[in-house]
């Protein structure tokens, strides 16, 4: 059991800093591809894939100079 966490700690670390980068981006952004308060639920609820999705589709490319 002790060597499953030990195996999960880098995926749960991981996790957790893509969802912060995540929502900083999505909050400092001043538009995105569709409502912003969507792109949170997505991005707390989906978990791993969630701030992936945001970072591949709800940004816009033209935000970022």
């Amino acid at each position: 059991m002790e060597n499953i966490v030990l195996l999960l700690l880098p995926i749960i670390a991981i996790q957790f800093l893509l969802l912060i980068i995540a929502l900083i981006s999505c909050i400092r952004a001043e538009e995105t591809l569709g409502p912003k308060w969507a792109w949170m639920v997505i991005i707390f609820c989906i978990s791993i894939i969630g701030p992936i999705l945001y970072f591949v589709i709800g940004q816009r490319k033209d935000t970022y100079k």
